[in-house]
């Protein structure tokens, strides 16, 4: 089973001597490039009018401060991505709190989504950032498509994408966009609130299910090979499940 997870807006900022080292980040070999094309054209933007680059990342006026920040990711302090992103999903996961069990499937079985590092593991290193799918930078254009091949390559050459196996995605909007398994089964973990037969979706609560159901995986006797294990699992704990072939739902009854 791999797990991934989507980047947070909320984030920490590193401090320390330790930077960016493209080279050691996964997937370097096909990533890589990519990954280097996006901050130089950060650094570039950095030097453009102000307006411009607003309008490029897709940020408002009192985020104009970011754009510096972006501009200076090679020589910024950088920690791990388990550290770096905070929020609620990242808070009920709770990476600090792992087994060393639990941390070292999480080492081999999830990845975190990102517009400017395309899958990171837990333990890269990166520094703090401010940049999402929505952004649109000069001759890069839409960041799904421009990730889309080697997203691909890289899923491949590590094995993430083979017939029988499952890929629990708590991944939205523009990041799913960007890959998808050809062969493996895809299976997006949502969450709702019930109240009187009526069933309704907040993302508050999507982000907090799915640092649960990760946790819940990460923390397993043994690393759950089926949803339906993984839906026994997360039963046991007091949630109510809905499986269909491609969504594994936690139903929150008011």
């Amino acid at each position: 089973m791999l797990i991934l997870l989507p980047p947070s807006e909320g984030k920490a900022s590193p401090s320390g001597k330790t930077r960016l080292d493209l080279g050691s980040l996964a997937f370097a070999d096909q990533l890589g490039g990519k990954r280097a094309e996006l901050i130089a054209a950060l650094e570039k933007l950095g030097k453009a009018p102000q307006k411009k680059a607003i309008e490029v990342l897709g940020i408002s006026k009192g985020q104009a401060g970011e754009i510096a920040r972006d501009a200076e990711l090679a020589t910024a302090p950088a920690a791990p991505a388990s550290e770096l992103y905070t929020g609620v999903l990242y808070d009920r996961l709770d990476f600090g709190t792992l087994t060393a069990a639990a941390g070292r499937r999480a080492k081999g079985n999830l990845l975190i989504a990102s517009a400017l590092w395309g899958f990171l593991a837990p333990a890269d290193r990166i520094p703090y950032y401010r940049f999402s799918m929505k952004a649109k930078l000069p001759k890069i254009g839409g960041l799904p498509a421009y990730w889309r091949d080697a997203l691909t390559a890289a899923m491949e050459s590590a094995g993430h994408d083979e017939e029988g196996g499952l890929v629990l995605d708590m991944r939205s909007g523009a990041y799913s966009a960007a890959w998808k398994p050809k062969r493996a089964r895809l299976v997006t973990v949502r969450g709702f609130t019930e109240t009187g037969g009526k069933r309704k979706a907040i993302s508050h609560m999507a982000k907090a299910v799915r640092g649960e159901v990760a946790r819940t995986a990460l923390s397993a006797r043994s690393m759950p090979k089926d949803l339906e294990t993984l839906a026994g699992l997360l039963e046991k704990e007091g949630k109510t499940i809905e499986l269909t072939d491609k969504t594994l739902d936690v139903i929150e009854k008011a």
